[in-house]
């Protein structure tokens, strides 16, 4: 009697994975159906030319999102200092996404991302599921979204000053070990 191998079953699903298809399609229906009934109201012509207005407002704001990071980014290089002021582009180039896709809920979910009060909320809850999914997730490598919260906090703990000093750790009990342990001169400079 010979043995088969039993093939692995593919790890179980979260119920975000699961459910996030079934709410994709349905956030593409309820779209496609606000924007016929808005074009049934006010005509396809108007709505053609309020999708075309997203599109340019987008591309509008994520061009801005994107030169106010490159000057933020430029004074840090000039002056860097421990805590400066965010500049908050992430949320604006999202909401900037979020104008350029076609719909009119994609156009109110970025309106939400660009006022100020309810751009507080969004950021408080994406610090919120940032530090959940660093607690769910202990072992390094096995969610990549943690991986990257991880690795961010660990650049602003290591870049209080901007300034990096390369360095070997030795072991002072031990010493160096290897082929090039020897005396070495002092270099002349």
């Amino acid at each position: 009697m010979t043995q088969q191998a039993t093939p692995a079953r593919p790890a179980p699903r979260g119920r975000l994975r699961r459910v996030l298809p079934l709410l994709i399609t349905a956030w593409l229906v309820l779209e496609i159906w606000i924007l016929v009934q808005v074009a049934s109201a006010i005509g396809a012509f108007a709505v053609l030319m309020l999708l075309l207005a997203g599109v340019l407002t987008g591309g509008w704001l994520i061009k801005r999102a994107g030169l106010r990071a490159f000057s933020a980014a430029v004074e840090q290089s000039r002056d860097p200092k421990p805590q400066q002021a965010q500049t908050g582009t992430s949320l604006t180039v999202l909401a900037g996404l979020l104008l350029i896709i076609p719909g009119f809920l994609s156009d109110l979910l970025a309106l939400t991302l660009l006022l100020p009060p309810t751009r507080a909320l969004w950021r408080a809850g994406g610090r919120r599921a940032a530090g959940a999914a660093l607690r769910r997730s202990p072992v390094a490598g096995t969610d990549p979204f943690a991986d990257a919260v991880r690795l961010q906090e660990q650049l602003r703990i290591h870049r209080p000053d901007g300034k990096v000093v390369q360095g070997e750790v030795v072991d002072p009990a031990q010493g160096p070990q290897g082929p090039e342990t020897g005396y070495r001169p002092p270099i002349a400079g």
